[in-house]
């Protein structure tokens, strides 16, 4: 593949707006590297995470838990050696299964296992929990999520300790923090709290666009040990890097916004967009607009779904469509690409199909009455 076409540095903004990264066009098709392989060979505990802040938190959290030590790292580094024995599996909810069963092939029989901020949509996202659970000294799951009840059932039968917070008052990173048997210092307790601020989108400390922003651009494991090293106060050559990279964050914020549609479904606005942007400013933009509902369809083919005190069915509204989440925040990815030329229509039309099959499931929600009780239609 000629690699200038898919060159995030080089492309248009506008055509930037509009295609995935270049990792969708070069996935990891022959497994994890050898460097990835060679730290999970060395392991007494792992963590599998979500790779945003809150699940970076806690994998910060069990390291300083697990007197892991320090790394001296640099905003510049854009990869870091990790020669400890806590390595982190950064997945998604979409990758949970596969990441599982690397534990299980490349970690040595009875090392301790913690899976974070993930909550599986399906059974076949814990298809390989029975032999984790067999090959692990112990498997604890924190999270905070709307788990379905079936589900948490079954990752419980297969004796994990699965701690699931309230998804309105806590993020997982508090979670890990009141579960984990040590005492952490006031820094993580604060580091706790301005997560929490972000993934809540409570949005009430500045600092935690700051956290959210540096692990989005940041190489997790540079994030991990910064905030290992400094909580949530970055230092100030991170500020200056978000300070840059932020330029070019609005820009792709502002194409999103423009392209918004409203539609009004059973008395919802519903604000509809499409981009390579950051999900939540864009969400908030348009819940200032006037809309109850956000949905951004990524051009990866996943989407968030952001709501308001006049919505808090984004849960529901992603358990329709391969997802999940909860109340006012969501995400999914709906089954719907089979190979490369949907994904070329994807790109061409906007995001269309995922828009309509993300409206459709408004649309299919049962309603409720003045308590919140579901009614039949």
């Amino acid at each position: 593949m000629d690699e200038t076409l898919i060159d995030s540095d080089t492309l248009p903004l506008s055509r930037k707006s509009v295609l995935p990264g270049a990792g969708f066009f070069t996935p990891d098709r022959e497994g994890p590297s050898e460097d990835r392989i060679a730290r999970l060979g060395r392991a007494e505990t792992v963590v599998v995470a979500d790779g945003d802040a809150d699940g970076l938190g806690c994998v910060a959290l069990i390291r300083e838990a697990r007197e892991d030590p320090r790394l001296d790292v640099s905003v510049e580094d854009d990869e870091i050696t990790y020669e400890g024995t806590v390595p982190v599996v950064p997945t998604s909810p979409h990758r949970l299964s596969e990441a599982l069963e690397q534990v299980v092939e490349y970690t040595p029989e009875g090392v301790e296992v913690f899976v974070c901020d993930l909550c599986p949509d399906r059974e076949g996202d814990v298809e390989a929990l029975p032999a984790l659970v067999e090959h692990a000294a112990s498997v604890s799951w924190f999270d905070h999520h709307q788990w379905d009840e079936d589900l948490a059932a079954l990752v419980r039968a297969n004796d994990v300790e699965l701690v699931v917070g309230e998804s309105d008052e806590e993020c997982t990173t508090d979670v890990a923090l009141r579960s984990l048997d040590h005492e952490f210092d006031e820094k993580y307790r604060d580091l706790a709290a301005v997560t929490r601020d972000h993934d809540l989108w409570l949005r009430e400390d500045p600092r935690s666009d700051d956290l959210a922003d540096f692990a989005y651009w940041g190489y997790y494991e540079l994030y991990v040990e910064v905030v290992r090293e400094h909580g949530a106060d970055l230092p100030s050559e991170v500020e200056r890097y978000l300070e840059e990279r932020r330029v070019e964050k609005q820009a792709l914020i502002d194409q999103a916004v423009e392209r918004a549609e409203l539609h009004t479904i059973d008395g919802v606005v519903v604000a509809a967009t499409y981009g390579r942007c950051s999900q939540n400013e864009v969400c908030e933009t348009l819940r200032e607009r006037g809309a109850d509902a956000a949905v951004v369809v990524k051009p990866s083919g996943s989407a968030s779904i952001r709501g308001s005190d006049g919505f808090e069915r984004c849960h529901e509204v992603a358990g329709q469509v391969n997802g999940g989440g909860h109340p006012k925040a969501a995400g999914c990815k709906p089954d719907i690409y089979d190979d490369m030329l949907d994904y070329a229509h994807h790109w061409t039309t906007r995001g269309a199909v995922t828009k309509q099959v993300i409206l459709d499931a408004f649309r299919a929600l049962p309603e409720q009455d003045d308590e919140g009780v579901d009614t039949e239609r």
